[in-house]
């Protein structure tokens, strides 16, 4: 399979492998048969989904802490979600409301928001506090994504 891209399946949960090339006849999934969203949104979970796919996930994951009353995770979330939808199928972006879930984000030491932090194979490799423009998040998850993303 030539240049596959990785989705997660809203219904079941699982991972599916799907050639970038056949991306636009409205992929389903292999599972359970439901249709893929395969845009790059990001992907709400509380603490218990997202442990679960930073241990299945075969590309890296840019988790995203925040809380609704806060303005900066305000201001960051259409860069990230620009990000996502440029990356679709290389990068899982996922949010993560503090407020809610925040079990993985003390265990990180979070102590303000938004902290984003990008997990490849199970584990942290980079994290930053506070707002910055798409080009930064480019660079940040390049090294652990294809290469040539930092333009």
């Amino acid at each position: 399979m030539e240049d596959p891209r990785h989705f997660r399946c809203a219904a079941c949960h699982r991972t599916n492998r799907i050639p970038a090339s056949k991306l636009d006849r409205r992929p389903r999934c292999g599972h359970c048969g439901m249709p893929l969203e395969t845009a790059g949104n990001p992907i709400h979970l509380n603490d218990a989904e997202l442990e679960t796919l930073l241990r299945t996930s075969p590309v890296p994951v840019l988790v995203d802490f925040y809380a609704d009353w806060c303005g900066p995770c305000r201001t960051l979330a259409p860069v990230l979600e620009q990000l996502g939808r440029e990356l679709a199928g290389r990068l899982t972006v996922v949010k993560v409301d503090t407020d809610r879930d925040g079990l993985l984000a003390s265990r990180l030491g979070v102590q303000s928001i938004p902290a984003v932090h990008l997990f490849a194979k199970d584990r942290s490799v980079a994290s930053q506090v506070g707002t910055q423009p798409l080009s930064f998040w480019r660079r940040f998850v390049a090294p652990h994504v294809d290469r040539g993303l930092a333009a």
